[in-house]
């Protein structure tokens, strides 16, 4: 492009510019919390309605529940952030840490993938991660058919705005109400195609 067809170009722009009118202020007062009463209640409800398992356990009974979880799916080969917590793992199973990054083969083969999360929402249901502590990359809970997932009583807030508020709008936001599912143009339910065909969830108390 030569300078001269540049000038123009620029100069058309801001003619085109000047002619907008002023943007209209966008009022922020909206609600960012309200009160549901017991957000662990309403989370484990609103979960379950997604057709996802919930367990409330206490923190010192968590490795227990885990480990029999795992047990009654008979998975013996879990993939697993590398930093996800060392008692939560059980010697007589077989983890497959994500360090180095496991392959598609690998993770699409195992058992299922058990990790922590960043935050959950009550009155949606929802866990999001993002990447950060017990939670490791995206296709570590997107590839396994089964997904294994514990939330702290601390993580859990009542609003979309009161989640949002906690996480870092630049890191890799995963956002799961449920098991994966779709429906095709007849409205018939497949479930597994964009992630975890099963979601299991323990909501730590105590």
């Amino acid at each position: 492009m030569t300078s001269d067809a540049r000038a123009v170009m620029l100069t058309r722009i801001r003619t085109a510019l000047r002619d907008q009118p002023k943007a209209t202020p966008v009022p922020r007062d909206y609600d960012h919390t309200r009160d549901l009463g017991d957000v662990i209640e309403v989370l484990a409800e609103r979960v379950a309605d997604y057709r996802a398992a919930v367990h409330r356990v206490q923190a010192d009974r968590l490795p227990v529940w885990i480990d029999a979880l795992l047990d009654a799916r008979g998975a013996r080969r879990i993939a697993v952030p590398a930093d996800l917590p060392a008692d939560w793992l059980n010697d007589e199973l077989t983890w497959l840490v994500d360090r180095p990054p496991l392959s598609i083969e690998t993770l699409d083969g195992c058992d299922g993938v058990l990790t922590g999360c960043a935050v959950a929402i009550a009155e949606t249901g929802t866990i999001v991660l993002d990447a950060g502590v017990a939670q490791g990359r995206r296709a570590l809970t997107l590839l396994p058919d089964y997904h294994l997932c514990v939330v702290r009583a601390d993580q859990v807030v009542a609003t979309v705005p009161e989640a949002l508020a906690r996480l870092d709008p630049v890191r890799p936001l995963t956002f799961i109400s449920g098991p994966s599912a779709t429906s095709d143009i007849e409205l018939d339910r497949v479930e597994g195609v964009h992630g975890p065909r099963t979601l299991e969830v323990l909501i730590v108390e105590g």
